[in-house]
């Protein structure tokens, strides 16, 4: 088991009383965690991105000492399972990861993935896209149940990011999809589920009594949301944000800030050997 170290210091109230429940009563605390930019490093393509190389000793270490550890993702949850090295872990056998934003679920149990058909509106607009970003520089990552454009090989990432966040918004309502903004990525997918939705089904079903969510874009909001819903209604929870330069509004809104996966791997680290 690691050797305990000092952990990071909330900023507020709220986050100090999620610290000290999850700390007091382990065996109730939920551990969820976003993939890219948290458990793993952004990367131009993101075919290519792995989680951070002590990422699953540190989950490992920890999931046996509370009520369960989550993945929430965009991705499809076989493609963070494989990308994160999760599958047959020894100390990861209740890992749970949710894909398409709750969508799909893997658990590590059974190795498993379920998941609903795609809607029609995903590959209407995985059709039409090719004419709309011809000459733009992006590429386009599919995702089966959602299509992601990303700008961050273009020659001005952020400015195709602005000058496509219109029209691609406009497709997608025509199909009956929204966009989910991101890290130089416009993301095309279903409505209805987003992260808050997926941790709040997921604390509920195993009665958890805190909850910890580290995440580092937009896409995380939702889930920041649920954590403070949840604290409202009596469940202390603590919110990190995995710090980068690109994405400012979850580090106002953490608890705790630290520098990004690195500093989410080495936050893990010390609650297991705090809990160990």
């Amino acid at each position: 088991m690691p050797t305990a170290q000092p952990l990071p210091t909330p900023t507020t109230k709220a986050g100090l009383e999620g610290l000290d429940a999850l700390l007091a009563r382990p065996g109730k605390a939920l551990i969820a965690l976003d993939f890219d930019g948290t458990l793993a490093p952004i990367v131009a393509d993101p075919e290519l991105a792995r989680a951070h190389a002590d990422a699953v000793p540190a989950l490992a270490a920890l999931a046996p000492e509370v009520a369960a550890v989550a993945v929430i993702t965009g991705r499809p949850a076989a493609v963070a399972v494989r990308n994160g090295a999760f599958a047959g872990v020894p100390g990861l056998e209740h890992l749970v990861v949710l894909g398409h934003y709750g969508a799909e679920r893997w658990d590590a149990r059974s190795g498993e993935v379920s998941t609903p058909e795609p809607p029609p509106g995903v590959a209407a607009v995985r059709a039409e896209l090719p004419g709309l970003l011809d000459g733009t520089g992006t590429f386009v990552e599919d995702k089966g149940r959602a299509v992601a454009v990303h700008t961050r090989r273009a020659p001005d990432p952020q400015a195709a990011f602005e000058a496509l966040r219109a029209p691609l918004t406009e497709l997608a309502q025509r199909h009956g999809l929204i966009v989910e903004p991101g890290r130089m990525v416009l993301e095309l997918r279903p409505p209805g589920m987003d992260k808050g939705v997926a941790l709040r089904a997921l604390a509920r079903e195993i009665g958890a009594e805190s909850v910890l969510y580290a995440g580092d874009d937009l896409g995380d909001l939702p889930a920041y949301g649920a954590v403070d819903a949840l604290r409202a209604e009596g469940t202390p929870g603590l919110l990190v944000c995995s710090g980068s330069d690109e994405v400012t509004e979850l580090r106002e809104r953490a608890d705790v800030v630290v520098d990004g996966p690195e500093g989410v791997v080495a936050l893990l680290r010390e609650l297991a050997g705090r809990l160990g």
